[in-house]
């Protein structure tokens, strides 16, 4: 498991990741700072929920942060 800041930083320098969010826990809005940086790296990042549960509101608002770069797995 990596810190929260450890992979915005391999996501900023371009590093795609596909991020287990029940095995890492991470806030709304370091969410939100992982798919910014996706964005300005052109790196692409897949958030599996499995059976955690983000409101729409908190998805749209990555989706929109990520511009294309971020993917929800729902498996």
């Amino acid at each position: 498991m990596l810190l929260p800041q450890t992979i915005i930083q391999i996501v900023s320098a371009g590093g795609g990741m596909r991020i287990d969010l029940e095995k890492q826990m991470l806030l709304p809005d370091t969410m939100i700072q992982i798919a910014a940086a996706a964005a300005n790296s052109g790196a692409q990042v897949t958030f599996k929920l499995g059976k955690i549960i983000l409101l729409p509101d908190t998805m749209v608002r990555v989706a929109a942060a990520g511009r294309g770069k971020v993917t929800f797995d729902l498996n």
